[in-house]
């Protein structure tokens, strides 16, 4: 199927009545969920994907995708306006942002970051078109041993580079493991860690452990939070000048460029591209003594990263099967319960879906240029209404949520259970990001493992001796012991201990 007759199918069917309503709602929850600090757009992903399951599996992952997107524009509006970022990689924002906001210039700070976000997550997307079908028929010829090394690189990035612990990092993701592996052993076929219930003969369902995760955990740790009253700009306010144009430009270029290239590579989240953007402007800035007070430079760079990043995180996700973040496991997670694998069979069994899905991410892009910057006064309000008030809406559904996915009464209670687990993780600074990633691939680490073990009749030495496993297998190893090196370092930078969430 050629590239472009393709995106302009899927561009006819992301353009049709219902599937624009989609975009629109979920640009709209996206950027309202951005606006709560505590909530975010990986949050609300999980609570609203049941809700999705009685709709078609475009508009479902339209509206999901939307709101990831969407998030990160929500989560600039606190970080400039009130200096409490909504989004991990948002924080970064705050320091200039915030800064701008006391010198009378919030609105150059929110329109510069729109027009970056805009121009970085269209771009990305540009990339994505252009590399997606050619990585994708590289991935078929993948093999078992190949995939299961390449996950662990995925897995060795994430552990090592979110949190401070490394070896809390591990645990998280052991956990996830054990999780995943619940229910009828599919070699065997006998029941596995299922303690005689038969409700989980078909494993734990990881829609209620991720709304409860992400959900009631965000929701209980972010308990007793007041709501903000931030000062909105005119509209006048939010024209740039001429020179906030030419120094945010060349900015904008390398925030890009910094964002895209982080976003293809699986385990790295996007405050990761924030930082690095940010530090990166303030070394190549003609304006680098202004950092930190008020340059427009500060704001640019971050924010065009970590959109060019977000939509950049798609291309392992349609190539290769592998959640770049836990915000896309969480997409990843409404793909599987559509009853649709991502990866590069995709392309092959799923083309029209595939198709709409990325014209989708253009015309979210454009529409949360036009919704968010003329209308940040209507945003700011929503952060006027009491949080005990949104705390229980989000709780009615989070409920509602879990018990349709099987209509359990048991999925509630696994729901609350995660819930716990998710706030004492928070509470003791374990990452819930290795969790929910190996929670979502365990079973396709689990497939390719056996595979590659059937392959070799039970000889390990297949991952070795087949050259693009081994040099995986390499490169995992490397990351993982720099990162236990590097750990260190990592404590003394104060990184967010789960910079996605």
């Amino acid at each position: 199927m050629d590239t472009l007759p393709a995106l302009m199918d899927g561009f006819a069917a992301a353009l049709s009545p219902h599937n624009l309503l989609f975009a629109l709602i979920g640009c709209i929850l996206g950027t309202i969920l951005g606006l709560l600090p505590g909530i975010g757009s990986t949050a609300g992903m999980a609570i609203l994907i049941p809700l999705t399951m009685a709709m078609d599996p475009a508009g479902a992952i339209i509206m999901l995708a939307a709101i990831f997107y969407g998030g990160a524009y929500g989560g600039t509006i606190t970080s400039v306006l009130l200096n409490i970022p909504g989004e991990g990689e948002s924080a970064i924002t705050a320091i200039d942002g915030c800064e701008m906001t006391k010198r009378g210039r919030a609105g150059v700070a929110l329109t510069t970051a729109g027009i970056g976000s805009f121009i970085g997550g269209t771009t990305a997307t540009i990339g994505l078109v252009v590399a997606a079908e050619p990585l994708a028929r590289l991935g078929l010829r993948v093999g078992p041993p190949e995939f299961f090394s390449l996950v662990l690189i995925g897995l060795a990035l994430l552990v090592g580079l979110v949190g401070r612990s490394v070896l809390k990092g591990m645990i998280s993701a052991a956990i996830g493991l054990l999780i995943a592996m619940v229910g009828i052993d599919p070699v065997a076929g006998l029941p596995r860690f299922t303690f005689g219930q038969a409700h989980f003969f078909d494993g734990i369902s990881y829609i209620p452990v991720l709304v409860g995760i992400f959900g009631l955990g965000e929701l209980l740790a972010s308990a007793g939070g007041a709501s903000a009253r931030p000062k909105a700009p005119s509209l006048r306010e939010l024209i740039p000048s001429r020179a906030d144009f030419r120094r945010s430009a060349p900015t904008i270029a390398r925030g890009t460029a910094i964002g895209g290239i982080i976003g293809l590579i699986p385990g790295v989240s996007s405050a990761i591209s924030s930082l690095l953007a940010y530090s990166a402007e303030r070394k190549i800035s003609k304006h680098g003594k202004e950092f930190g007070k008020g340059a427009i430079e500060g704001v640019a760079a971050p924010e065009t990263a970590n959109n060019a990043h977000s939509n950049a995180s798609f291309v392992p996700l349609f190539t290769l099967g592998i959640p770049a973040s836990p915000a896309i496991a969480v997409l990843m997670g409404a793909f599987l319960q559509n009853g649709l694998t991502p990866g590069p069979r995709l392309f092959v069994e799923a083309p029209d879906l595939v198709w709409t899905v990325i014209a989708s991410l253009f015309v979210g892009n454009l529409l949360l240029l036009v919704l968010n910057v003329p209308l940040v006064g209507v945003w700011t309000r929503i952060l006027a209404i009491p949080y005990s008030v949104l705390r229980a809406i989000i709780f009615a559904f989070i409920v509602i949520g879990s018990y349709a996915v099987n209509n359990s009464v048991i999925d509630i209670y696994v729901m609350v259970f995660f819930g716990v687990v998710g706030f004492v993780f928070r509470q003791v600074n374990v990452p819930v990001a290795p969790l929910v990633l190996t929670l979502i691939l365990g079973p396709f680490i689990e497939s390719a493992l056996r595979e590659s073990l059937q392959i070799s009749q039970g000889d390990f030495g297949i991952f070795l001796d087949r050259p693009l496993s081994l040099v995986f297998l390499i490169i995992a190893a490397a990351i993982l012991l720099a990162s236990i090196l590097g750990a260190g370092l990592k404590r003394r930078a104060e990184l967010p201990v789960d910079a996605e969430v």
